[in-house]
């Protein structure tokens, strides 16, 4: 099994090193991440200039590669010969904020394992919940520890064909988590601001900031889950069609 481990955060952030490390147990593990954090990137890919990738070391001293494109062109890079051996399946994060409800069509981290799926490869990504109000210092070995057991039961058990596993850990310690749920998609709520200011030439300039998002935390959803103190599985595809509007729209003349 030939693992490829990417992130939105950049090859550096401590994330990638500890999702990297969770892997190794489960096979041959190929690193390749961007050289900076791309946070918030969603699915881009870059095809306006030629892409740069360099050898570098994590923390640990293992190997990995860094790109200079976005999250998404690594992971195409890596499955479209960048390696020497086509990886297997594509894990990627782990975010230090949750990705759920409507985040994921910002994420990087989840653009990642949809660029996998696109390529007809299992693809996982995990996120952790550090923007919970209680979470004072966001700790990774919890979400890594899950992140491996959800990746064991994709190799063990496959997922369907352009299907992708969206996992989000709350920031507890391994012992305070009650388990495993599978979600659907919840909805977030967010709460931006646009803030005005001015340089000193006198031309405004533009912040999107705001507080923290919040959700609507229904039971089965991957932001009840999280509130709940469950790690939420939340099964994604890539077919975004609203089929129950196919017929109402049909009788409309267009």
């Amino acid at each position: 099994m030939h693992i490829l481990v990417t992130n939105d955060d950049g090859v550096q952030a401590p994330g990638l090193l500890a999702l990297a490390e969770a892997m190794r147990p489960l096979g041959r593990v190929s690193v390749v991440a961007p050289d900076r954090n791309w946070s918030i990137a969603g699915h881009a890919k870059t095809l306006s200039r030629p892409l740069r990738v360099n050898e570098v070391r994590l923390a640990d001293g293992s190997q990995a590669l860094s790109c200079d494109g976005a999250p998404s062109d690594c992971v195409a890079l890596a499955l479209m010969g960048l390696l020497d051996e086509k990886p297997d399946l594509v894990v990627s994060g782990i975010n230090p904020t949750a990705n759920m409800g409507d985040d994921i069509t910002y994420s990087g981290t989840v653009a990642n394992a949809m660029e996998a799926a696109i390529s007809g490869l299992p693809a996982v990504a995990v996120s952790v919940d550090g923007l919970d109000s209680s979470c004072k210092t966001v700790e990774f070995a919890a979400a890594a520890h899950f992140g491996r057991r959800v990746v064991q039961q994709v190799i063990d058990n496959g997922l369907p064909l352009r299907v992708y596993l969206n996992v989000n850990v709350p920031c507890l310690p391994l012992g305070e988590i009650l388990g495993c749920v599978v979600t659907r998609q919840g909805k977030r709520l967010y709460f931006d601001e646009l803030i005005k200011r001015i340089d000193p030439f006198g031309r405004p300039y533009y912040w999107i900031g705001g507080d923290p998002p919040g959700g609507e935390g229904e039971a089965d959803t991957d932001v009840g889950a999280l509130a709940a103190g469950y790690v939420s599985i939340t099964p994604l595809q890539l077919d975004l069609t609203e089929h129950h509007e196919i017929e109402n729209l049909s009788r409309r003349q267009w």
